[in-house]
């Protein structure tokens, strides 16, 4: 049995955050991370999101704040949600694997913390000033085809696994589909 567990996320997810900061207490358990651009997955799998729906919008930013609070998560509904996720996604894949892990964390924090607009490129500037990356050498690497494709065959492979929303775990060839799912991947190691 494995102890890795594969974690598909985008940052444009709430429930992705609210797994990413869950995932962040488990220190003996090794996690995977897989981005994928979610509306690139939605479009695959022919799936309307729920921020398209009012009732299940107005659904989706209760269950967040229960859930937050409940997980001691600090949380605020993003006023520009949703976003177009495709540069920070892409800008992923770009940033050296020494920056990954404060990357995601600065992203994540922006949008489901901070309220940061992420559809403004000065508030990516700032973001990537932070972490000390080039921005124009980064804006100018997320458009070339390398990156563009990397993202595409990651996103194509989630909908091959038959993955539909993040954030989604898979562990011994078992797939486990929202945040409230960590607990079951994370008892399948013990099976």
């Amino acid at each position: 049995m494995s102890n890795n567990i594969d974690f598909y996320f985008d940052v444009i997810s709430p429930y992705a955050y609210i797994a990413y900061k869950k995932i962040a207490t488990y220190k003996k358990i090794i996690f995977n991370y897989k981005p994928i651009f979610l509306g690139g997955l939605h479009n695959l799998t022919n799936i309307t999101p729920p921020a398209f729906n009012k009732f299940k919008m107005k659904n989706m930013k209760n269950d967040c704040n229960i859930i937050a609070k409940k997980n001691n998560i600090e949380f605020n509904w993003n006023s520009k949600f949703p976003i177009n996720s495709l540069h920070i996604m892409r800008g992923y894949l770009y940033v050296n694997e020494d920056k990954k892990k404060d990357y995601l964390h600065y992203f994540f924090e922006a949008y489901w913390r901070d309220n940061k607009d992420l559809s403004n490129k000065e508030n990516i500037i700032n973001i990537l000033d932070l972490l000390k990356i080039d921005n124009s050498l980064f804006f100018n690497s997320i458009n070339k085809k390398k990156i563009k494709n990397k993202l595409i065959k990651l996103t194509n492979d989630a909908f091959e696994k038959e993955i539909f929303g993040t954030p989604t775990f898979i562990i011994n060839n078992k797939i486990f589909w929202g945040q409230d799912r960590l607990e079951y991947a994370l008892e399948e190691i013990n099976n």
